[in-house]
């Protein structure tokens, strides 16, 4: 099933070429349940074939992360909590996990919108409660683009050097998930030390 996938991304990939990855990714970077390693894993593929370019791909693939991070920005941003609860039903997010990406929001602060793209199933929805809080939109392009940059690195360059390998996409992608995950922590930690240190020395 996984490689029947592969093979109908890598056509669309060749056949749409870089929209098709700024697409594909403004799909996974939306509400959509999409996963984004679909996509530039075989865009990494195609650029060891030279089919692709790998910068020009990497390019793309974080222009269309970007692009559905927006939607979901601005639909909060406009919309309000209750009408996007709504629409988010349709597609798996229930008022239960909204309140989960809201309180990472909140706990963790702005840098949640970079740290909570490398980490699965809260990279496509950290941009929502982004957009409830009216979070400053420069910041909020520069940390998403800089999250969604570093992923689709990671996922491309497991495209270049294992190439259409199933069973050994699958192994290093746990432990990229996993790795990713620890990076996460370490980040955050930083971060709210850091500002604790801010906070003491402004009392």
């Amino acid at each position: 099933m996984l490689g029947e996938i592969i093979d109908f991304l890598l056509t669309l990939a060749k056949d749409w070429g870089y929209l098709g990855i700024i697409f594909l990714m403004f799909i996974e970077s939306s509400f959509f349940p999409f996963p984004s390693e679909v996509v530039m894993i075989p865009a990494g593929y195609l650029a060891h074939q030279n089919e692709l370019n790998f910068w020009l791909c990497l390019l793309c693939g974080t222009f269309g992360a970007l692009l559905g991070a927006l939607l979901n920005y601005y639909l909060c941003y406009f919309l309000g909590r209750k009408v996007v609860l709504k629409i988010c039903k349709y597609f798996g997010v229930n008022e239960k996990k909204f309140t989960k990406f809201e309180e990472f929001f909140n706990k963790h602060g702005e840098i949640s919108t970079f740290s909570g793209r490398l980490i699965p199933g809260l990279r496509q929805y950290i941009s929502l409660p982004a957009g409830l809080a009216r979070m400053d939109l420069k910041k909020f392009i520069f940390y998403t683009s800089l999250g969604a940059g570093i992923w689709c690195l990671i996922l491309l360059i497991l495209g270049y050097v294992l190439g259409k390998n199933e069973d050994l996409i699958k192994e290093y992608l746990h432990l990229v998930v996993i790795v990713c995950i620890v990076f996460t922590g370490i980040i955050l930690a930083i971060y709210i030390y850091i500002q604790k240190r801010k906070d003491h020395a402004s009392n």
